[in-house]
């Protein structure tokens, strides 16, 4: 079992106690912040009529609203799809919550619910490393997000 795997067996855990998302996405942050290496920050944020609100996370102080297509996060949730990037200073629009970010990888959440499954919002990753994430990376934090998306009361 891959540190993801152990990561989304914990959270089944964690929300069989209570499943409401503020308790399930404050933990996961933890478990992410303390499992993944290189990591600077690790959270949420949250879809809140026309914008995204932080929500949830671990790491240095962070911007409080992001909108659509502005920023990794921002266009992560308006194109519903997740985000790998390098370099975000490279980034067009990249917003700059802390500068001493380099890379980040961003996975839209959605409410499995409703029947459209919306985005509700995202799990944002970030590393002072340039080029930090990887496929792997990419594979096990969507398998994170769809433990999230199955136990959670959003």
């Amino acid at each position: 079992m891959n540190q993801y795997e152990l990561m989304a067996k914990q959270i089944e855990a964690i929300a069989k106690e209570d499943p409401d998302r503020i308790p399930v996405l404050s933990n996961t942050s933890a478990l992410i912040y303390d499992t993944v290496t290189d990591v600077n920050w690790a959270g949420f944020y949250l879809v809140d009529g026309d914008h995204l609100t932080l929500g949830p996370f671990q790491g240095k102080v962070a911007c409080i609203h992001l909108y659509p297509h502005k920023g990794v996060c921002g266009t992560a949730w308006a194109e519903d799809r997740p985000l790998v990037v390098a370099n975000v200073h490279e980034f067009e629009g990249h917003v700059a919550c802390d500068s001493k970010t380099n890379s980040e990888i961003v996975i839209p959440i959605h409410d499995l619910r409703k029947p459209e499954h919306p985005v509700i919002g995202v799990l944002d990753i970030d590393s002072i490393f340039l080029d930090r994430f990887h496929p792997e990376d990419r594979e096990g934090l969507e398998l994170v997000v769809r433990m999230l998306e199955s136990v959670t009361r959003f």
